[in-house]
């Protein structure tokens, strides 16, 4: 009896001694996590919320910083946030259910579900909109060119009255993949037409509900008051603080997801325990797109799929105002990260990362250091030579370089980007070590130079040289008012301070530097490219603006009498 009373004892010891030791070790990763987020861990700053899924639990969470900087209110794991793109995954969710009970098809044509949706004479599918390759102007692009701020109140009214009178198309549906949030938008609208219940409604009853995700909705009314949210903040500037970055959006589906990091890690373990949908809706959920041409995309239904560090991800990430968020699950290791934020700055997709590197650390690729860059030995250059390649090119039609010479040094900058030292070879040919690259110019049968090609590894560009800017009188010629049918609203284009300018009643002035004749860049998010158009007299008729997701969207000079 004593001696198994002494192994009952001994075998207690070394339980408790496991369990020690196991702890120990959560203790310790969790201290690695505290690490990543100190910076932000004070009142006096906004942060973030985190959740870390293993094995089918939550196995660390914690919040950061505070809700609410006026009041001092800190982030939990159970505060609020507007996660933005994050939505997108629910909305295809709803699709693919909906799809599986036969109540529509990934195929159908979207004029089916949405008359009002111009006849483009392609037809667009549903499948197209979930995978960004419907062609679709983006719609946060457009409210922006057509006067809107982003925190204006912004309906999902106003967004389907804007597609309404779209008239053309980026691309034929299926050609190209370019990102749409107009897209998730439309999907949502789908649901609701083919359930006959708010998109908000119909994801609180088969989605939230049976998950116990109860601190989620999809926000649609932008007065509702939210307990526990969080607000978003920019940061003022140098030793200034913070300042706030309202959101006022009033539509769902490519947007508008209010949860938390404690619900939002129970979405994630749904990937692994498949308690809605099942096995067939999770593994649709992760099947990419595929263009016309047969190549198959890294994005699939509201997530993006691809390798970090040698395992298999799939995730998404948001941001709105000064939201920010990543979710992102590691199916093969039943491994998930969730990262809330309320500071623009924060960056959880990279913190994301770095929590998977400390709980993954033994099963993750070693990855390879990034090649060092040679340092290269400069030659000796006549500065008459080097004089000559100063000035202005285009790099690929689009991206003005401005080259100069400053003392004995050649310097290269990018649009915009900070000023690199281009190292000279030879006479012609030039190193650029930041982008590891050489730069080689080109003369005409006349000894000018005309152009420079500039070559790496992995890509080859050229750059057409550029005259030197119109002067003041030759720019009078683009002076005019311009409307789009499209967005119903124009632009005027003065010459002020010797610059052409474009100006809106809703928006600041837009300053438009010359690219090259009838091409010039914009210095707004929403205003980047302008191509004049003329009619075979040379008479200018309009222009064409494009924008990041919109393209060529067109704007008709308006004649004095209009």
């Amino acid at each position: 009896m004593r001696v198994r009373s002494l192994l009952a004892f001994l075998f207690l010891c070394c339980c408790l001694a496991t369990t020690a030791q196991a702890q120990n070790g959560d203790d310790a990763l969790k201290k690695k996590v505290d690490q990543l987020f100190a910076t932000w861990d004070k009142p006096e700053s906004p942060g973030a919320a985190i959740a870390v899924i293993k094995d089918g639990a939550v196995v660390y969470k914690r919040g950061y910083g505070s809700a609410n900087l006026e009041y001092n209110i800190p982030i939990t794991p159970q505060t609020v946030f507007h996660v933005a793109s994050v939505s997108k995954q629910f909305t295809a969710f709803a699709i693919v259910l909906l799809a599986n009970q036969g109540k529509l098809s990934l195929d159908d044509d979207i004029r089916k579900h949405l008359p009002e949706v111009p006849d483009f004479g392609k037809k667009i599918t549903i499948r197209h909109l979930i995978h960004h390759t419907s062609g679709m102007r983006d719609q946060w692009t457009l409210l922006g060119m057509a006067g809107w701020r982003l925190d204006d109140v912004i309906t999902k009214e106003h967004i389907l009255k804007m597609v309404r009178y779209q008239k053309e198309l980026n691309f034929d549906p299926g050609a190209e993949y370019l990102y749409s949030n107009t897209g998730y938008t439309l999907l949502a609208v789908i649901v609701e037409r083919v359930t006959g219940q708010s998109f908000r409604d119909y994801a609180e009853a088969n989605i939230f509900k049976p998950l116990g995700m109860t601190n989620t909705h999809f926000h649609d009314d932008h007065e509702e008051i939210v307990k526990n949210r969080a607000y978003s903040y920019v940061s003022a500037g140098a030793n200034r603080g913070f300042k706030a970055a309202p959101l006022n959006y009033a539509n769902v589906g490519a947007t508008s997801l209010f949860t938390t990091a404690e619900d939002l890690a129970r979405w994630v373990i749904n990937f692994d325990e498949k308690k809605i949908g099942g096995a067939d809706a999770i593994k649709q959920m992760q099947q990419v797109g595929v263009l016309n041409s047969g190549k198959q995309l890294t994005y699939a239904f509201g997530l993006t799929t691809g390798p970090y560090r040698g395992l298999n991800t799939v995730g998404h990430a948001g941001g709105d105002a000064a939201y920010r968020s990543f979710a992102v699950w590691f199916p093969d290791q039943r491994f998930g990260v969730v990262v809330l934020s309320n500071f623009n700055l924060l960056g959880p997709q990279q913190l994301a990362t770095k929590i998977a590197d400390v709980y993954l650390a033994d099963k993750l690729v070693t990855e390879p250091p990034k090649p060092t860059v040679a340092e290269r030995t400069a030659v000796k250059v006549d500065p008459a030579i080097l004089e000559s390649y100063a000035g202005r090119y285009l790099l690929d039609g689009r991206t003005l370089v401005i080259v100069t010479k400053e003392g004995d040094k050649l310097m290269g900058q990018p649009g915009g980007s900070p000023k690199a030292e281009m190292i000279p070879q030879s006479n012609n040919t030039f190193f650029v070590k930041e982008a590891n690259s050489e730069v080689t110019f080109e003369r005409d049968e006349k000894g000018n130079v005309v152009r420079f090609a500039m070559k790496n590894d992995t890509q080859s560009q050229t750059a057409k040289r550029l005259s030197a800017p119109a002067a003041a009188a030759q720019l009078v010629q683009f002076a005019g008012d311009y409307y789009s049918p499209e967005l119903g609203t124009s632009y005027s284009l003065v010459v002020k301070d010797g610059k052409l300018v474009a100006q809106h009643r809703r928006h600041d002035d837009i300053s438009l530097s010359e690219l090259d004749g009838d091409l010039f860049s914009g210095n707004r998010w929403f205003f980047q490219t302008v191509q004049f158009t003329r009619d075979s007299e040379k008479r200018i008729t309009g222009f064409r603006l494009t924008s990041g997701r919109v393209r060529n969207l067109r704007f008709d000079r308006q004649s004095k009498a209009e």
